[in-house]
């Protein structure tokens, strides 16, 4: 290396994830995170990493599992983004049994609610993906149907 050469500081690794996007009506299931898991107290949908060897589909059930103790059905692919801090995610859309109870896992989730858009948006700590969503599923670039 010369004298004035510019170092490009390395990218992080690119880590994979999976959102879980469950409604019921015009509110969505959302998350705070505990304080025992990566950015923790920060509002979001479920979800998580998909670990070597898993479909996202599969991460997907997972995750609901270990969080909220959920079984839910992987509907469909809604949406790909990439965090700031270089995870690719995968949103999709899943259903859960109308009387299903959630029970929050507290080393992963410290509460859980069902809120309108409008509401997630004026949740404070909320992850800027979430907002992401939202505003591209406000522009018709996703579809739930």
């Amino acid at each position: 290396m010369k004298r004035g050469d510019v170092v490009e500081p390395s990218p992080l690794p690119l880590r994979q994830g999976v959102v879980a996007v469950i409604r019921r009506g015009e509110q969505f299931l959302v998350i705070r995170r505990s304080q025992h898991v990566r950015a923790p107290g920060m509002h979001c949908f479920p979800g998580g990493t998909i670990e070597p060897g898993e479909s996202e589909e599969e991460a997907l059930c997972r995750e609901l599992l270990e969080e909220l103790a959920l079984s839910a059905r992987p509907l469909k692919l809604l949406w790909r983004s990439v965090t700031p801090w270089n995870v690719a995610l995968a949103w999709w859309l899943a259903e859960i049994d109308a009387d299903t109870t959630i029970d929050a896992n507290p080393l992963e989730v410290e509460a859980f609610h069902w809120l309108t858009a409008s509401e997630i948006r004026d949740l404070p700590q909320l992850l800027a993906s979430n907002l992401e969503f939202l505003a591209a599923w406000e522009s018709g670039a996703i579809e739930f149907e």
